[in-house]
């Protein structure tokens, strides 16, 4: 079982967490020339060896027309705060150059770009510097070249961000606007994530649990205390602790990311690491400045065997449209599958038997997600053992470009198939018949590594 652990003694921000994912990665310098590919303007990502109190790692660069975000700010970091729009005071904000954070706060990991800018501006996002409304990020995203699932995370990681804003000023979302988390460097640290573990393709992430600083920080709406309160919204349920460190370590962005992509939080599971990845935020603490990413084989369940929960519901009074967006959605939130089965309900109706499979440990989240996006009233539940190919993944070179290739092996058995969003990218951009490409890919794919 391939195994991702993500140590976050020092919190977590959008660019540590890339940082150390990239660290893992087998093929970096493909990874980055994707993220500056991605057609955001004036943005640009660049992976810089950097050290925290002699721990070497890699600082995850993301500039605006060449500059970071303390050079675009002139200011400390303001972490990845939305805040909410009013018209009778759009231009309301402390967020101009020269403010601090007061109370000795030298915290900042260097993460979730585009804070502190001054608002008199061009309220474009594609400028990196204005306000960007819940919409405009998912149109931006919606645009970005990336696979289907890598934007279907990207989008969930930001309404989550918005939800919480809006949960911690008691407003709609509607009216959450982001000045910071929604600019363009931070898109291209939440999609590089997005990314990079669809490229890893982990069969569990665990996350130890999250030091969230402490003290006071300045923001949108004045000093808060930390954990910020959107941060403290997307944190529950998780276990986080406080401590001596001074400012904020644990940033929403990288509250959202930690608590979308987290299979449990825990301690380290019992694994054999391959690689080590370090991600390193820009500023000095006591303590060094890192998140780290163990990679490697988990040994908690017998190889080929384990646990899945099983959710039926049965429904009759649900249109066709709102099924299909019910499913999507469940998957996009993390289920292992989703599908439906035609049948004849009460009263001889027409309906639908939806079935999801999940992780045991995410079974009451996914029971909530099912009430909250089906009509059902009752669902039942069952665990159930299960028996699997242990999964895998890799590139492989065609013709027309490189393709994930999916595998599994065990139990005698070994089977490998293209990717069918790379095959299906391809086919579309070359203008080549899908089988085409498929043949190539599916040949590539049996060829020894």
């Amino acid at each position: 079982m391939k195994t991702l652990y993500l140590e976050c003694a020092m919190g977590a921000s959008g660019d540590m967490l890339l940082g150390a994912l990239y660290e893992l990665l087998p093929d970096r310098a493909g990874f980055l020339d994707t993220l500056n590919g991605l057609g955001l303007p004036q943005v640009a990502v660049a992976a810089q060896p950097a050290q925290s109190l002699g721990l070497s790692g890699t600082h995850m660069a993301v500039t605006v027309a060449g500059l970071e975000e303390d050079e675009l700010t002139g200011q400390g970091h303001l972490h990845g705060h939305g805040h909410l729009h009013h018209p009778d005071h759009e231009h309301g904000h402390d967020h101009h150059p020269g403010h601090g954070h007061g109370h000795s706060h030298d915290h900042g990991h260097n993460h979730d770009h585009g804070h502190g800018r001054t608002h008199e501006h061009d309220h474009s996002p594609h400028q990196g510097h204005g306000h960007a409304r819940v919409s405009d990020v998912a149109a931006i995203l919606g645009r970005l070249p990336l696979p289907a699932p890598v934007l279907a995370h990207a989008r969930a990681v930001y309404d989550s961000i918005a939800q919480a804003e809006a949960k911690a000023h008691g407003r709609p979302v509607e009216q959450v606007h982001f000045h910071e988390v929604g600019a363009l460097d931070a898109i291209a640290d939440v999609a590089g994530v997005c990314y990079a573990l669809h490229l890893l393709a982990p069969d569990e992430i665990v996350v130890s649990p999250v030091h969230v600083g402490s003290g006071q920080v300045r923001c949108a709406h004045g000093v808060m205390p930390v954990p910020a309160p959107a941060t403290a919204h997307l944190l529950a349920g998780a276990p986080i602790y406080g401590g001596a460190i001074q400012g904020e370590l644990c940033t929403p962005t990288g509250a959202a990311l930690l608590t979308h992509f987290a299979t449990r939080f825990g301690p380290m599971p019992l694994m054999q690491v391959e690689r080590v990845g370090v991600g390193l935020g820009s500023r000095q603490f006591p303590a060094a400045n890192c998140l780290r990413a163990f990679w490697g084989q988990g040994q908690g369940l017998e190889e080929g065997r384990g646990e899945v929960s099983q959710l039926v519901c049965n429904l009759d009074d649900m249109t066709p449209e709102a099924l299909a967006f019910a499913c999507q959605r469940l998957l996009e939130l993390g289920a292992l599958d989703v599908y439906t089965l035609p049948g004849q309900m009460k009263k001889g109706r027409p309906g639908w038997q939806l079935t999801l499979l999940c992780d045991p440990a995410r079974e009451e989240e996914f029971a909530r997600h099912l009430f909250t996006h089906t009509s059902t009233n009752g669902l039942r539940a069952l665990r159930c053992g299960k028996y699997y190919l242990a999964p895998s993944r890799h590139t492989a070179g065609t013709p027309y470009g490189p393709v994930g290739i999916k595998r599994a092996q065990g139990m005698g058995v070994e089977r490998a198939k293209p990717e069918y969003d790379d095959v299906a990218r391809i086919a579309r951009e070359r203008d080549l018949p899908f089988p085409t490409v498929w043949r190539a890919a599916d040949q590539a794919g049996q060829r020894p590594d």
